[in-house]
């Protein structure tokens, strides 16, 4: 039926009408492939494991197993401290997510009938990465749950909340393409869920996302403070109203969180979506 509808839906791309009207039919076709993912986990609900049974283990390990041991600079509930890292940390995750499933789409064949209808090749990768930030909304939402189960809450206001959230899937939107084009690279879902594990579990250790980066040694506190993680998680917890004591680190994104939020956010999209399209386009060819 999708690939029906796609075929439908998509035709007026063949009988070169105007610029406008193709934007409008690539924008339905990235439609209709985001509810086709979307539909795919209706069928195989594992697949929100991601979003929704990690990190209830992540807060609940790191709130009592390590939190007991985790000092703060300055004094303050590591609670709070600990849902805004949660916050970038399930962002971030969004990256492995989207390799593995497009990497899967590339193996079972599905790319190749795609590559058959005369579809936007951007569709292909916007409707997977949309669906994907559909989902982190769903982790949102089941963070905050479990952290307030906790004894989270936030103390800066419903409004700041909101702009916090904002910035959390604006960041995860990012991540996603990152992961497209890692999911263009590999060869196989395996690899691409070795790839991110390697590259992902770093990225989040080496940040301020469990731990203020103040005792870190040097090269490694200079990393974690240009970490856009890092900048994620200040940023949540200077909008929820939380303990933040990187707020006291002379480095730019940890003075400017949000806007390091935005800056690293609008410059991986930048450099990644059209990135992702050309990989995507070479490897259709073959």
């Amino acid at each position: 039926m999708t690939t029906a509808t796609l075929a439908s839906g998509s035709a007026g791309q063949l009988t070169g009408e105007s610029a406008p009207s193709r934007a409008w039919w690539a924008v339905k076709d990235t439609w209709v492939l985001c509810k086709r993912s979307i539909a795919r986990i209706r069928r195989e609900p594992e697949q929100l494991m991601d979003v929704t049974i990690q990190p209830v283990i992540f807060v609940l390990l790191f709130t009592y197993v390590f939190g007991s041991a985790i000092s703060l600079p300055g004094g303050g509930s590591y609670h709070q401290y600990l849902i805004s890292g949660m916050f970038g940390m399930t962002m971030a995750g969004s990256a492995p997510g989207t390799a593995v499933g497009l990497c899967a789409d590339m193996t079972t064949g599905l790319i190749d009938r795609f590559r058959s209808l005369p579809i936007s090749r951007a569709a292909v990768l916007a409707g997977r990465t949309i669906s994907d930030l559909i989902t982190q909304v769903l982790g949102i939402a089941v963070l905050v749950a479990t952290g307030l189960a906790i004894g989270w809450r936030t103390e800066n206001g419903f409004g700041n909340a909101l702009i916090a959230i904002a910035l959390a899937a604006l960041f995860a939107f990012a991540m996603t393409w990152v992961g497209a084009c890692a999911g263009m690279v590999m060869r196989s879902p395996e690899a691409a869920q070795a790839a991110g594990f390697i590259f992902f579990l770093p990225l989040a250790f080496c940040s301020n996302a469990f731990v203020p980066t103040q005792g870190m040694p040097t090269a490694l506190r200079d990393f974690a403070n240009w970490n856009p993680m890092s900048a994620i998680s200040s940023s949540c917890r200077t909008l929820f109203g939380g303990p933040n004591p990187a707020a006291t680190v002379a480095a730019w994104p940890m003075q400017h969180p949000e806007l390091a939020v935005i800056a690293w956010s609008v410059g991986l999209i930048a450099v990644f979506a059209p990135l992702a399209v050309l990989l995507y386009r070479r490897k259709v060819l073959r």
